[in-house]
C-alpha cells in the first residue's frame, strides 16, 4: 500500500513566454513521473490549463474538489518563481509538496528555505519518486533533500537509470486539453529517444540531470512514437534529446521501423552537434522520409577561442558540412547562438549575424548568455561577479542576466535587436514587387521583432520601440546604407522604386528605396531628421508596437500554435481554428492590426517628394545570395 494515495502533477510554466510555438510545455517531465506510480495510486490530476497563467485558479479549484495528499513539481530556473506560487496554493491545501527537475537539483538548499516545499527529488525523478510515493519521506529513499532537527537531510545520490528502456512511457492521457486537442493527441508533442549528452558544455545544465549519453533501443523508441502517429493528422514532434545523432545505427535503425510499418505522418524537428550530423551523412534520405523537417545546430559563436572556453568542441568546418548536407537533404538547418561571453566586446558580437549569414542559414536563433545554477558558467561568471540579476523569472536566454567585461545588460538587449536585424537583412521585403506588398512585408518584420523583445519583462512599449529603432539604426550604418541581392528569378523586374518610411518621432525616421539595377535588387537606407514629405507608405513605430504587444502572450501562444497546426496541415479546418476566429481578444487584435495597415497604406497617397539617395559604390554595398 502506497504512503501516499492521490497524487496532483504539475510542470511550472516558464514565467514569460518564448514565442515560438515548438517550445510550448507538453508536460512530459510530470509525464513520465505518473507512469512510474499510476499502478500504486488511487488517483493522479494534472490541473487544467498548466501551459499558461491561469494555472493557479485551475489548481486552486482541483485542490478544492479532488482529495490530493501529494502535490509533485516540476521547474525549470525561468519557471522557478511560478513553481513557488503553486507550492504555496498546494501547501494551502494541507498537501505535502514535492519539487524537483533542474532548478531544485542544482539549489535544493535555497529550494527548502522556503516553507512551502516539503521535499526536493534531486536528478532524474522516476524512480525517486516512485519510492517517496510508496515509502513517504524517508532516509531510506535515496535522491531526497528534506529539512529534519533544523537542519537538511540528503539521503544520498542516486544513480541514474542505467536501463531506459524500462522506463514507461509518458502518461499523455493524464494531460486536459489544449487548444480543443485531447490530451494524447496534441498535434505538437515532444519524445526523448535517449537521456544525457556525451559532451559537457559549460553553459548546459543536461550534464548535472542526466550524466553520460543512453539510448533507449530503436523498437522501444517507434512503440511509443507509434501511440503518436495520426494518418489524418500531420503532428509536429520534437525529437527534444540532447544529441539525437549520437549514435547514428541506432538513429538509422528507428527510421527504418517507422518507414517499414508506415509511421511518417509527422513533421519532426530535433537537434544535434554538427560533427554527428556530418557523421550521419548516408542515413539523412532516411531521416527526411520519416519527416524530419528542421535540425537545430548549437553553432554557439564564431570565435574558436570563446568555444574552447565554453567547452563548446565544435569545428567550424563540420558546421559548415552539416549546413550544406541539410540542404541537400532538403532539410531545414536552424542555427543556435549565444552572444555575452564575458570576454567578447561589441565589436566582436556584431560579427556572429555576419557569420550566420556567411554559412548560408535561412534560420537563426541568437540567444544572450544565461548562467543556469549548476552550469560551469554560472560559476564562471559568478567569480567575475557578472551576474546582475537573480531574479529567475529572466532566466530564458532572451533576458540579459549578466554583463561582459565590456557590455552592461542594456547593450546586450541592443546587441541582440542588432543581430536580429542584421540577420534577418531585409531579404524577405526584398523580394517584393509591388508597394502593398513591401509595406505587409516590412510589418510582417517588424512584429516579429516586437514578439520577441517582448520577451524582457523590464522592457516598456517605449523602451522596445528604441531598441528596435535602434537596432535597424546600427544595421544601416554598418552596411553604409545600402544592401543588395541578386534579384531571384521569381520575382518581376521593378519598374520604378519603391518606397516606405518608418518613423520613430516626428523628427526621426529612416526612408527605404528598393530598386533594381543591373539584375539586382538593391535596399538603401537613409535616416532622416526632419519632417519632409514623403510619398509612400510611413510606418508609425510607437503604433506598430502598441499593436504587437497588445495582444496576451498565452493568446499570442495559441495562436502560434494553431498556425503550426496550419502550417503541417495545409487546407484543413478544425473546430480549434473556428474557436480561434471566435475568440474576441484574438479579433479585436486582429482588427487593430488590419486597421493600423489601412490607416498607413492610405497615408501613402500624400503628395510629396521621395527621398533622394544615392547610388553607393559597389564596394560599400553587402552582397546576398539567394
Amino acid at each position: 500500500m502506497a504512503y501516499f494515495k492521490h497524487i496532483c502533477l504539475v510542470e511550472a510554466p516558464q514565467t514569460i513566454i518564448t514565442p515560438f510555438p515548438r517550445f510550448i510545455s507538453d508536460s512530459i517531465g510530470v509525464c513520465y513521473l505518473a507512469a512510474a506510480v499510476q499502478h500504486d495510486v488511487e488517483s493522479l490530476v494534472i490541473p487544467d490549463n498548466y501551459y499558461n497563467n491561469q494555472i493557479f485558479e485551475s489548481l486552486r479549484s482541483l485542490l478544492k474538489r479532488r482529495p490530493v495528499d501529494l502535490v509533485a513539481i516540476s521547474s525549470m530556473t525561468g519557471a522557478f518563481n511560478q513553481a513557488v506560487q503553486l507550492a504555496q496554493i498546494a501547501k494551502e491545501s494541507g498537501a505535502v509538496v514535492v519539487m524537483g527537475g533542474f532548478h531544485p537539483t542544482a539549489l535544493p538548499e535555497e529550494v527548502l528555505k522556503l516553507s512551502c516545499v516539503d521535499v526536493v527529488v534531486i536528478g532524474e525523478g522516476e524512480e525517486t519518486f516512485r519510492e517517496l510515493v510508496l515509502k513517504g519521506i524517508s532516509r531510506d529513499v535515496k535522491g531526497l533533500a528534506y529539512r529534519e532537527g533544523g537542519g537538511i537531510v540528503y539521503t544520498g545520490v542516486r544513480d541514474v537509470i542505467a536501463d531506459i528502456n524500462s522506463i514507461a512511457f509518458p502518461l499523455r492521457s493524464l494531460r486536459p486539453e489544449r487548444y480543443g486537442e485531447k490530451g494524447d493527441a496534441y498535434s505538437i508533442d515532444t519524445i526523448y529517444t535517449s537521456r544525457g549528452c556525451p559532451w559537457s558544455c559549460s553553459f548546459c545544465a543536461n550534464d548535472q540531470m542526466h550524466k553520460g549519453w543512453r539510448g533507449r533501443s530503436p523498437e522501444n523508441v517507434v512503440e511509443e512514437i507509434a501511440l503518436l502517429h495520426d494518418p489524418n493528422q500531420k503532428k509536429l514532434i520534437k525529437i527534444w534529446d540532447a544529441n539525437f545523432l549520437t549514435n547514428i545505427g541506432r538513429a538509422e535503425k528507428i527510421c527504418d521501423l517507422l518507414i517499414e510499418r508506415g509511421l511518417t505522418n509527422f513533421r519532426i524537428m530535433t537537434e544535434s552537434r554538427a560533427k554527428d550530423l556530418v557523421r550521419a551523412e548516408r542515413i539523412l534520405g532516411k531521416l527526411k522520409q520519416i519527416g524530419l523537417s528542421k535540425v537545430g545546430l548549437g553553432i554557439e559563436s564564431p570565435s574558436v577561442e570563446t568555444l574552447a572556453l565554453m567547452n563548446k568542441k565544435n569545428s567550424l568546418d563540420d558546421v559548415a558540412r552539416a549546413i550544406e548536407l541539410c540542404r541537400k537533404n532538403g532539410i531545414g538547418a536552424e542555427g543556435y547562438f549565444i552572444i555575452g561571453h564575458y570576454t567578447e566586446n561589441e565589436q566582436q558580437t556584431m560579427a556572429y549575424p555576419e557569420f550566420a549569414q556567411s554559412l548560408g542559414l535561412r534560420h537563426a536563433l541568437f540567444m544572450i548568455m544565461t548562467p543556469y545554477p549548476g552550469t560551469g558558467i554560472f560559476t564562471e561568471y559568478k567569480n567575475e561577479g557578472k551576474i546582475r540579476s537573480f531574479d529567475w523569472d529572466l532566466y530564458n536566454n532572451y533576458c540579459p542576466v549578466i554583463e561582459t567585461r565590456t557590455m552592461d545588460s542594456n547593450k546586450l538587449v541592443a546587441m541582440l535587436a542588432y543581430c536580429n536585424a542584421a540577420f534577418n537583412g531585409y531579404r524577405s521585403v526584398m523580394k517584393r514587387n509591388t508597394t502593398n506588398a513591401l509595406l505587409l512585408n516590412f510589418m510582417i518584420d517588424l512584429f516579429q521583432f516586437c514578439f520577441l523583445l517582448r520577451v524582457n519583462k523590464n522592457l516598456s512599449l517605449a523602451e522596445i520601440r528604441e531598441r528596435l529603432f535602434s537596432a535597424l539604426l546600427q544595421f544601416h550604418e554598418h552596411e553604409h546604407g545600402s544592401v543588395q541581392m541578386v534579384a531571384p528569378s521569381s520575382c518581376k523586374r521593378l519598374e520604378k522604386p519603391l518606397t516606405v518610411r518608418l518613423r520613430n518621432s516626428a523628427e526621426r525616421s529612416i526612408d527605404f528605396v528598393l530598386d533594381e539595377r543591373d539584375g539586382n535588387r538593391v535596399l538603401s537606407m537613409r535616416e532622416q531628421h526632419d519632417g519632409i514629405l514623403f510619398t509612400g507608405p510611413v510606418i508609425r513605430l510607437d503604433e506598430l508596437v502598441e499593436c504587437a504587444c497588445a495582444l496576451s502572450m498565452d493568446k499570442l501562444m495559441s495562436v502560434l500554435y494553431r498556425n503550426e497546426w496550419l502550417r503541417n496541415n495545409p487546407g484543413k479546418m478544425t473546430g480549434q481554428i473556428l474557436s480561434l476566429l471566435a475568440d474576441r481578444e484574438v479579433l479585436g487584435v486582429a482588427a487593430k492590426i488590419v486597421a493600423l495597415y489601412l490607416r498607413t497604406f492610405r497615408k501613402s497617397k500624400k503628395v510629396g517628394h521621395p527621398p533622394s539617395i544615392p547610388s553607393l559604390a559597389a564596394s560599400e554595398k553587402r552582397s546576398y545570395q539567394g
